[in-house]
């Protein structure tokens, strides 16, 4: 599993250094789905089946501005100002990786950026908490705590994961929640955690095509994701964004966070 996030991370960072105005999100994906096949491992997401949805087409999600997750890869070219989620799953030797990460195109906004910073701290907040003897809600609780106190919508409508050797495993993990709630978390057990934050709204709604998920008034959203194990002590991060960060600033590193 330290493989298979590990190059999730190598992914996301060929990833990083192709976002440019003009490029398109087919072109990313295309990019993503060779370099996973050239380290022999095969996308996670591409052809994923959920009830009765289409088959999900793209190696990677592109989710551009108010898209919240799941977004198709397509003919969108990038404009500057964008913020780009992108998720990215793999399958190698048998067991997933998955990971997330919040682009910004050129410049973007003051806004933009402290969406990021605070998703990405969210984050933090709710790794800390991944420990054995911990619940389900005390992550939970962390991240919807840290944002709301600052003004953020926590989705809830989609929600984190167990994984391992399926893409999507018990338990969920939500981002909102109450504390010393849920299932008791064992060393072990290896998890996603991805906060997804709205600027304004935690309300969502559905594409016609089923995956593509947006925040129901418009407003950016942003999406961090970090694999981890649960241990004593201190969660275990399996996947690192290390590797993008070799390669760009980071969106949270463009504004000053501030309260409120």
């Amino acid at each position: 599993m330290h493989a298979s996030a590990d190059l999730v991370g190598r992914t996301l960072a060929e990833v990083a250094r192709r976002i440019d105005v003009g490029v398109t999100t087919a072109a990313l994906d295309r990019v993503a789905e060779d370099f996973i096949r050239s380290h022999g491992a095969e996308p996670a997401f591409k052809g994923y089946r959920v009830g009765s949805l289409t088959p999900f087409p793209g190696t990677l999600c592109v989710s551009v501005n108010d898209v919240v997750v799941h977004g198709i890869p397509g003919a969108y070219a990038f404009q500057e100002g964008d913020l780009v989620s992108v998720d990215c799953g793999v399958l190698l030797n048998g067991y997933y990786g998955d990971s997330a990460y919040t682009f910004g195109v050129g410049e973007i906004s003051e806004e933009a950026a402290q969406l990021c910073r605070v998703t990405y701290e969210a984050l933090q907040e709710g790794v800390a908490q991944a420990v054995h003897g911990h619940r389900v809600g005390d992550i939970s609780f962390a991240v919807q705590s840290y944002c709301e106190a600052r003004g953020y919508g926590v989705v809830r409508d989609l929600v984190g994961h167990g994984i391992g050797r399926k893409l999507h495993e018990e338990p969920q993990v939500p981002n909102y929640g109450r504390r010393g709630t849920g299932r008791k978390l064992k060393e072990g057990t290896t998890l996603c955690i991805e906060p997804m934050i709205n600027r304004g709204t935690y309300a969502v709604t559905t594409g016609a095509d089923g995956w593509t998920i947006r925040t129901a008034d418009g407003a950016h959203s942003a999406h961090y994701e970090h694999m981890l194990v649960v241990r004593r002590g201190q969660a275990e991060v399996l996947s690192t964004f290390a590797y993008i960060e070799a390669e760009i600033e980071a969106p949270y590193n463009k504004a000053a966070l501030t309260d409120g």
